[in-house]
């Protein structure tokens, strides 16, 4: 499974940013992409930051072709990056675009959406099947801004699939002291027991970080949200 290429984690600035200027490619994708997809993500990035027109909703389509499958995921945040969309305009690229745009937009939001307006998209990849873009919904905005409820029910969906729960933002932050969330691990558990299936082994690593007496692990990125039963 592919992932973004290291583009720095910031938390998106109080409002959404002017698109005054291109971010700077990572130093990693820059070495892997050839001359003519660099040139290419240069440009796209030059114009989506100079266009508030829709220019860049191309470019997203495109950047499979022009960067390759592996690099495409980078490029298509980074173009999202510049162009510094509202939410509304964030919404209809994620609602109209193909399953590889939409994981760009949930990549994309912690950069661009500094509050919860954008959580409908992340409520609405979480109620797919599809572990790629699963895995994009349990990132730093889902970490910021779900509820314990709809958090507690995402651990669920990403043990029930299969997206291993390293990939969960904020993971041992949310998860200790949260006995309801325990609670429903030792019920899915047994679920999984009684109907002869076996119980994965990231349930036990989750069900351990909930325990309220274990010391709080480091976390990285936003203030989790307070637990509630």
């Amino acid at each position: 499974m592919t992932h973004p290429h290291s583009i720095p984690d910031t938390p998106a600035p109080s409002r959404t940013p002017s698109a005054a200027s291109p971010p700077p490619l990572p130093d990693d994708l820059r070495t892997h992409l050839t001359p003519p997809a660099r040139d290419w993500l240069d440009l796209a990035l030059t114009e989506a930051a100079a266009h508030p027109d829709p220019v860049w909703e191309l470019r997203l389509a495109e950047a499979r072709r022009r960067c390759g499958p592996v690099h495409a995921d980078a490029a298509r945040i980074l173009i999202l990056r510049a162009a510094g969309p509202a939410p509304a305009d964030l919404a209809r690229v994620y609602h109209r675009g193909t399953a590889d745009e939409r994981r760009a937009v949930l990549h994309a939001l912690p950069h661009l959406v500094p509050g919860p307006e954008s959580l409908p998209l992340v409520e609405d990849a979480l109620r797919t099947n599809d572990t790629r873009l699963l895995e994009a919904a349990v990132g730093p905005y889902a970490a910021r801004h779900l509820t314990p409820h709809l958090w507690r029910h995402a651990i669920l969906k990403c043990l029930f699939t299969g997206v291993p729960v390293a990939r969960v933002a904020q993971l041992a932050a949310r998860a200790h002291g949260d006995t309801e969330l325990a609670r429903m691990l030792a019920d899915f558990a047994a679920e999984r027991t009684a109907a002869g299936r076996p119980v994965p082994e990231d349930l036990h690593h989750v069900l351990a970080l909930t325990d309220p007496a274990a010391p709080p692990h480091a976390t990285h990125g936003g203030t989790p949200h307070g637990k509630e039963s």
